[in-house]
């Protein structure tokens, strides 16, 4: 049984979409939820599937030998899924977790994507930028922002009279749709 880790940053639907997805998984379990901001709702949604959480600062996040990676060592984490998740993932947790480190981006990257391209900032330049279709990427962490190798893509179509508010909708549908079973069968590839 993988034992997997989200970061989350939000309100946490993807990762309410995942916990549900393995709640009754034989590939793997999520066995820890963390998160950068304490406000975060996506500390609540773990809290109802019984997942431990933590709260960690920018230090904790960055230090090799900190709070963050003894969390992963403590609960055995295999794999980690970003959901949500908006600071650059430190090169110590790329490079020990290579390959099991997964992101889904709003967008077709490799455009609209890197550092500041997030939520209604990404769909707001889609729109503005005329594009006729947008969607999510999954996708393989590195050491830099958004351009870690391509897992999957789903596109929907942009509407002429879209709004970052619309589109993110049918965006999240995507995500909800396709992110747990892509996670699902990046780790029975591992095997």
């Amino acid at each position: 049984m993988t034992n997997i880790a989200i970061f989350a940053s939000g309100s946490g639907t993807n990762a309410e979409a995942i916990m549900n997805h393995f709640s009754d998984s034989s590939c793997g379990r999520v066995a820890l939820l963390l998160s950068n901001r304490g406000d975060a709702y996506a500390l609540k949604r773990a809290e109802r599937f019984g997942v431990p959480t933590a709260v960690f600062s920018r230090d904790e996040f960055l230090d090799p030998a900190g709070r963050v990676a003894r969390l992963l060592r403590e609960h055995r984490i295999d794999f980690i899924v970003l959901a949500g998740f908006l600071w650059l993932v430190p090169a110590f947790l790329t490079a020990g977790y290579a390959g099991r480190i997964v992101n889904i981006h709003p967008a077709l990257l490799p455009k609209f994507g890197g550092k500041g391209m997030y939520g209604e900032h990404v769909h707001r330049a889609v729109i503005e930028a005329g594009e006729k279709e947008s969607g999510i990427t999954i996708h393989l962490v590195n050491e830099r922002y958004d351009s870690g190798d391509t897992l999957f893509q789903a596109t929907v179509p942009v509407a002429p009279d879209d709004t970052p508010e619309s589109l993110a909708a049918k965006i999240h549908v995507l995500e909800h749709r396709h992110f747990p079973a892509v996670i699902e069968r990046t780790i029975r590839s591992l095997r």
